[in-house]
This record gives structure tokens, C-alpha cells and sequence, in this order.
């Protein structure tokens, strides 16, 4: 893909907490944590793959779960 992300501005208001300028929005899926379990399109265990601390992790157990609105809508849009 070459196009950019686009998503509703709602969302992007609701996404407060965003370290990195929402970076994800230039469609590089290289900032973007790997989703490897989505639980009804709400609960998004991923794999970060960059070290950065980021405001929307949240360990549970060993998994870490996403809880940005932002990187939901993208998964959710996109499947990415």
C-alpha cells in the first residue's frame, strides 16, 4: 500500500495520548505493533515491534494488549 491511512476524525480525537505523531497514518506498517489475537474487533494482543515505551500498551501476563483507538480503527479498517 502507498496510500494513507485515513480515519475518522472522532477517533483521532480520542486518541490523546500519541507519543509519535501518529505515525502509524503514514501507512508504515513498520510502526506499527503486529496484532496476533483480535478479540471482537475491541481487544487487539500485539507485538510491538519497535522498544519505545508507548502510552497505549498494557501488559497482560507475558501479552501485551493495544487500547489505542487509533490502531483499532487501522485493524479494524485495514486488517493491518
Amino acid at each position: 500500500m502507498s496510500a494513507i491511512i485515513e480515519i475518522d476524525k472522532e477517533i483521532l480525537k480520542k486518541t490523546t495520548d500519541c507519543k509519535k505523531n501518529f505515525e502509524c497514518l503514514n501507512n508504515d506498517c513498520n510502526v506499527l505493533c503486529k496484532v496476533v489475537i483480535n478479540i471482537n474487533q475491541e481487544v487487539l494482543f500485539v507485538k510491538c515491534l519497535c522498544k519505545d515505551i508507548c502510552n497505549y500498551q498494557m501488559s497482560y501476563g507475558y501479552e501485551t494488549i493495544c487500547t489505542c483507538p487509533t490502531r483499532k480503527e487501522i485493524f479494524n479498517k485495514y486488517s493491518i
